[in-house]
């Protein structure tokens, strides 16, 4: 069994974790700018959400705060999702080296997808379907996920359309979880 607080405290102790945070400047999405202040952001709405958790739940989402765009300065941009240079993919592999819990990796390496399919569906009015259908395969632990997208997304920068198209998605697929439309922030 892991030990989700001591992951925590091992990650933000490494040093290529503590190189990437201060990357970054305001942009679309991320008028915080840095990593740093960003994680800051997201930990404050996990903050708000910590009554919803359990312990192992708030520790394994704290380990994805910390870790889930840490890499974004060592990534190509423009690169997609699973390209093994996406930020997403970086992180995924830093976060391999010390956990083997498949799905806190599919998380971190799919905690985009989401967003890159809203945009798909509001560009076109569809997605690619196989792509939605990779996201519905591979993440397993829907309360942990969309417990992570509501505390990511749900930051100053962020519309809340992307979140309410997953929600909405989420439950076409019958996709069970005890977060729901309503724990949008």
């Amino acid at each position: 069994m892991i030990d989700y607080r001591q992951l925590f405290e091992t990650i933000t102790q490494d040093p290529r974790y503590l190189a990437n945070l201060d990357w970054g400047k305001a942009r679309a999405g991320h008028p915080e700018g840095t990593v740093r202040a960003h994680i800051a952001e997201v930990e404050g709405n996990l903050n708000r959400l910590r009554s919803r958790l359990s312990d192992d739940e708030y520790w394994r989402l704290l380990v994805l705060v910390h870790t889930h765009d840490t890499f974004k300065a060592e990534a190509v941009k423009g690169v997609a999702i699973l390209d093994p240079r996406s930020h997403a993919s970086l992180a995924c592999a830093f976060l391999a080296e010390f956990c083997d819990d498949v799905d806190m990796l599919a998380i971190v390496q799919y905690h985009d997808e989401p967003f890159a399919l809203w945009r798909q569906t509001n560009a076109s009015g569809g997605c690619n379907e196989e792509r939605l259908a990779a996201l519905l395969e591979n993440i397993r632990d829907w309360n942990l996920f969309l417990a992570f997208c509501l505390v990511d997304g749900c930051t100053e920068g962020k519309g809340r359309e992307p979140l309410l198209w997953l929600f909405e998605t989420a439950a076409l697929h019958e996709v069970q979880s005890r977060f729901s439309v309503e724990d949008v922030m």
